[in-house]
């Protein structure tokens, strides 16, 4: 059992980093217009996508890059947003939450 929670513990601990990244990633006058729980959302909402579009079995180029339409992304969350009433998002702010995932992510390719 102490494995199990080991792991959620790890798991909430990488969440909270890729949180304070993408808030770090924000530009300014977005840093505090969203909550903490509103980005933890997106963020689920954001590999929900990915999980469900088929983007994490899609094939890597020659350079080993997949292909993701950020627009489809930001209009999956915005959608999402809405009819679950998280609220109603401007397309580009959701866009730089989105950017700020990716950056994440491969940041952590590059370790």
């Amino acid at each position: 059992m102490a494995a199990i929670d080991d792991e959620i513990l790890m798991d909430a601990e990488e969440d909270a980093r890729e949180i304070e990244f993408i808030r770090n990633y924000l530009p300014q006058e977005l840093k505090e217009k969203f909550s903490d729980d509103e980005l933890y959302y997106f963020l689920d909402v954001i590999i929900e996508y990915y999980t469900t579009s088929g983007v994490f079995d899609a094939q890597p180029d020659k350079d080993g890059y997949v292909d993701i339409d950020l627009d489809e992304v930001v209009k999956y969350v915005l959608k999402k947003a809405k009819k679950e009433k998280m609220g109603e998002y401007e397309h580009d702010d959701i866009l730089f939450v989105v950017q700020g995932e990716l950056e994440y992510s491969e940041s952590l390719e590059e370790e």
